[in-house]
């Protein structure tokens, strides 16, 4: 099996399509369970890895696998197991809970001004904070596929991700594949650290 890691292409280029369009996906999936829309998606077109033979191979296979064989009801329920539930979750989401230990803490701050230094702000509707994991997750596919390149450039895509994507999200990912009640988002986890890897070997090489 291959490791070599994506290599960067063009903003037009069908590979950094497939880039923000992973990141897209991760991040529907880390923000809620899966619809029967989605589900559906993944039982009649989604059939080959992002990149065959690569790294994501086997994790992408068995993360289809999971989802077209979870029932709904399961998935929502495992999703309120470990995100939801009264009270203090089992797991947190946030960059800020790993990154200092508490929610709402510097990280966030920093990360908010970061992103006004973009000219991003957050949906008011939505009532998920910036470090969301998936709020991240969108954001860095905005920054592959968007339209303005003074933002959307593979500078600012490295500076976010190297500050933002980069530092905490292992834990969280291991956080998800130590419980004993998460199934779904334990092939979840797997594939986002998998995805994650890749993306970290190909800034490096962009630094060397």
């Amino acid at each position: 099996m291959s490791t070599a890691p994506i290599q960067f292409a063009s903003p037009d280029d069908s590979e950094e399509l497939a880039r923000a369009e992973l990141y897209g996906l991760l991040a529907r999936l880390w923000m809620a369970p899966p619809d029967a829309a989605l589900q559906q998606q993944f039982a009649v077109a989604v059939t080959q890895a992002p990149e065959p033979g690569a790294l994501l191979e086997e994790p992408w296979t068995e993360l289809v696998a999971a989802l077209r064989s979870t029932p709904l009801a399961d998935a929502q329920a495992e999703f309120v197991a470990l995100f939801q539930g009264v009270g203090k979750p089992e797991i947190f989401v946030y960059g800020s809970f790993y990154l200092a230990g508490f929610l709402n803490e510097k990280p966030l701050a920093q990360l908010r001004t970061d992103l006004a230094a973009l000219g991003l702000t957050r949906d008011i509707a939505n009532s998920e904070t910036e470090d969301h994991v998936a709020y991240l997750f969108e954001v860095m596919r905005y920054l592959i596929a968007g339209d303005d390149l003074a933002v959307c450039n593979l500078e600012q895509q490295r500076r976010f991700f190297r500050a933002h994507v980069q530092p905490w999200l292992a834990d969280l990912c291991a956080a998800v594949a130590a419980h004993p009640r998460a199934a779904l988002w334990r092939q979840l986890a797997t594939f986002t650290q998998a995805f994650i890897d890749i993306e970290v070997q190909a800034f490096d090489l962009l630094e060397t």
